[in-house]
């Protein structure tokens, strides 16, 4: 009983003493005051235009200001910034070497207190950028001229494929151009402007078609005599102007209808419809719907034998009621790829805008494409299921780097309304705004391959926004793009996340 006693009071004297002790902490801590900043925290850098880096922190409300150094790896004087204030933050700094590794670091100053110790973050810059954009009229079959700010040193230009080199002289320096001759025709260039090992730009180009090999036409010709006279492989070069006044133009061999002048494209004011199972490529041209039967821009329309390739690529596509492309007919489609389009005024009252009710389209690419006052209140992709008829065939449909833009803007409208068994899907880099649709409510759409995408005012392609859809991306962002001007197809685009991301079609993105 006694050790019992001594115990008790032993251990209650001792959490006195703690309790007192725990006090006497308190009170020290409430009331101490630090004569040194804190050094700055939750430091970010993300890379803007290129070269550019933003740094951001979170504001210290005693300091009086903030200095930055940045340097590069190897290097020895730092790049130095000083009175930079909470209302800077967050700041971006320019003028840095592409391609470079920096370290930056950020320390807090005051006058009643002392400096804090610095705070660090690396990054590294992308390859610069000074090309400026190829002056349609120095673009030929054979060559190009490239140019760039006057003065800006650069070594070499290289060109792929070809693996081309061209040196670049004191007087192509000093000009900021140069004349690279011996291309091929209707080829796609990648063009690097050098100086040693460092990229100071990168610019993509595809020289014009050599009308050596391809049949011109010409406004005041017999277009519709031409391709019903055609023979398969022909190549047929439009030269600017307007051809047919709501026609439908039959494609009765594989040709291919291209500008002969892709910065002063032609106008085809027709329906084109694809017989007897050919192939057909159009590329730079406008199609304008004005005036037709009301029926979609392109349509499959008879049923045998299989189709090969439908590309539609540079192409504007406006002014169409039922929908882009109709496949209603018992035939297999090799593909059908639109790429690089600007696509707008598609009623799709009738019709969905990419629709497959009979046939078995084996690939659907739309890329790099922007869509808009389209498809008001249909389905964006449609393909129903024929996959008893045809053994074997599992379409695969891929969506890449567009921008849609209040496309099947209905909470009972899909984006992808796949019924036909064994497909597969990817949908990435794509921004779609301003739209109550939903992915799909239909068991056989598979689950697509989600990646970098973002959706704004788009409810339903999220967890939650829709109690109907099967499928959601909840890995994509939800930010406002700050399109330059929506409503008059102006979708440049103004969020730096996005722009950093390289979300959506391309062409809004420089």
């Amino acid at each position: 009983m006694n050790k019992l006693y001594t115990r008790l009071v032993f251990f209650l004297g001792l959490s006195v003493i703690l309790l007192s002790g725990c006090s006497d902490v308190d009170s020290e801590i409430t009331g101490l005051e630090y004569d040194r900043l804190f050094s700055p925290t939750d430091l970010t850098a993300s890379i803007r235009n290129k070269t550019s880096v933003k740094l951001s922190w979170n504001p210290n409300n005693i300091a009086d200001s903030y200095n930055i150094e940045i340097t590069a790896e190897g290097a020895d004087a730092p790049f130095t910034t000083k009175d930079v204030t909470n209302d800077d933050i967050p700041i971006t700094i320019s003028g840095l070497k592409g391609e470079t590794t920096y370290t930056a670091k950020v320390k807090a100053t005051s006058e009643k207190y002392t400096e804090s110790k610095w705070s660090s973050v690396t990054f590294t810059t992308d390859a610069e950028q000074i090309f400026q954009k190829i002056n349609s009229d120095e673009l030929k079959a054979t060559e190009v001229t490239l140019r760039w700010p006057a003065g800006e040193v650069a070594t070499t230009i290289t060109l792929t494929p070809g693996d081309i080199t061209h040196t670049v002289t004191a007087d192509e320096i000093a000009a900021g151009a140069a004349k690279i001759s011996g291309l091929t025709s209707e080829t796609e260039y990648t063009a690097k402007l050098l100086n040693g090992t460092r990229t100071r730009g990168t610019i993509s180009f595809t020289t014009l078609i050599d009308l050596n090999g391809a049949i011109a036409v010409y406004p005041e010709s017999d277009f519709e005599a031409l391709i019903a006279a055609a023979n398969d492989n022909d190549v047929f070069a439009l030269f600017p102007g307007t051809y047919g006044t709501g026609n439908k133009f039959i494609i009765n061999k594989s040709i291919a209808l291209k500008a002969a002048r892709p910065n002063n494209k032609p106008i085809i004011n027709g329906l084109i419809s694809i017989q007897a199972g050919n192939s057909l490529e159009v590329k730079e041209i406008v199609f304008d719907g004005t005036n037709t039967d009301g029926s979609q821009a392109f349509t499959f329309n008879t049923s045998t034998p299989n189709y090969g390739d439908l590309k539609i690529d540079g192409c504007e596509i406006k002014n169409y009621v039922k929908g882009l492309i109709y496949l209603n007919v018992a035939t297999a489609v090799e593909s059908v790829t639109v790429n690089n389009c600007i696509i707008h005024d598609i009623t799709c009252s009738g019709g969905d805008f990419i629709d497959s009710r009979a046939g078995a389209p084996k690939a659907i690419n739309v890329t790099n494409s922007t869509v808009y006052n389209s498809v008001a209140s249909r389905d964006f992709i449609r393909v129903d299921d024929k996959s008893s008829i045809f053994a074997g065939v599992t379409p695969s449909i891929n969506v890449d780097h567009c921008t849609l833009y209040g496309v099947s803007n209905s909470s009972s409208k899909r984006l992808l309304y796949v019924r036909f068994k064994g497909n597969t899907i990817s949908f990435t880099n794509n921004i779609v705004a301003e739209t109550r649709c939903i992915f799909s409510n239909q068991k056989n759409t598979a689950m697509p391959t989600f990646s970098k995408n973002n959706y704004s005012n788009a409810p339903g392609l999220f967890t939650g926004g829709s109690t109907s859809s099967l499928i959601f991306d909840d890995s994509a962002s939800a930010l406002d793009p700050g399109f330059s001007d929506a409503a008059n197809g102006n979708f440049k685009i103004s969020q730096e996340d996005i722009i950093s991301k390289g979300i959506g079609d391309p062409r809004w993105l420089e």
